[in-house]
């Protein structure tokens, strides 16, 4: 059984992903923070 992989290494595409990510991580976290912030506020 022989492993396969792909040609070349594509990190272009890698570095578009990662981006991405972070930048989902970083408005989720925002996201996040503000809801507890109104909730503290409204909520008290």
């Amino acid at each position: 059984m022989a492993y396969t992989t792909a040609d070349g290494n594509d990190y272009v595409a890698h570095e578009q992903t990662y981006e991405g990510f972070i930048k989902l991580v970083k408005y989720g976290t925002a996201s996040v923070a503000l809801i507890v912030i109104l909730m503290a506020i409204f909520l008290t």
